[in-house]
């Protein structure tokens, strides 16, 4: 356990090199673009539709978790790639497996999405 005293200055730190991994992501990460703007989509239609208290807490927690999982996915990639530059079917089945924990996230997500607002669109039309 560490003995050094709680720094404001040392977490305000910490939540610039966060903010530089988002960076980071918004540069060089397609697929995190991707989800980016589905999730605008999803917001923009949570608030032109007037979800519930509920479903909001439902549509920002699906966001933040595929948006999360690409983060993790984007870093098992780049240590992969750390570990070796070279072909290896044991670190193609890592990258596969993330990439595999987006898409199952990415899916529910789209779901759950289509059960709130398909009942709505049909209401407002």
């Amino acid at each position: 356990m560490s003995s050094k005293k709680f720094s404001i200055k040392e977490r305000l730190k910490s939540c610039k090199h966060a903010f530089n991994g988002l960076r980071l992501m918004l540069k060089e990460e397609h697929n995190f673009r991707i989800h980016l703007f589905a999730a605008v989509v999803a917001i923009f239609c949570s608030w032109f539709f007037k979800i519930s208290y509920y479903e909001w807490l439902i549509v920002l927690l699906l966001i933040g978790w595929v948006l999360c999982l690409e983060i993790v996915n984007s870093c098992v990639e780049q240590i992969m790639n750390f570990i070796s530059t070279e072909k290896s079917s044991s670190i193609k089945k890592i990258k596969d497996l993330a990439a595999a924990a987006v898409l199952i996230s990415a899916i529910t997500a789209l779901v759950i999405g289509l059960l709130i607002f398909v009942p709505k669109f049909y209401e407002w039309i």
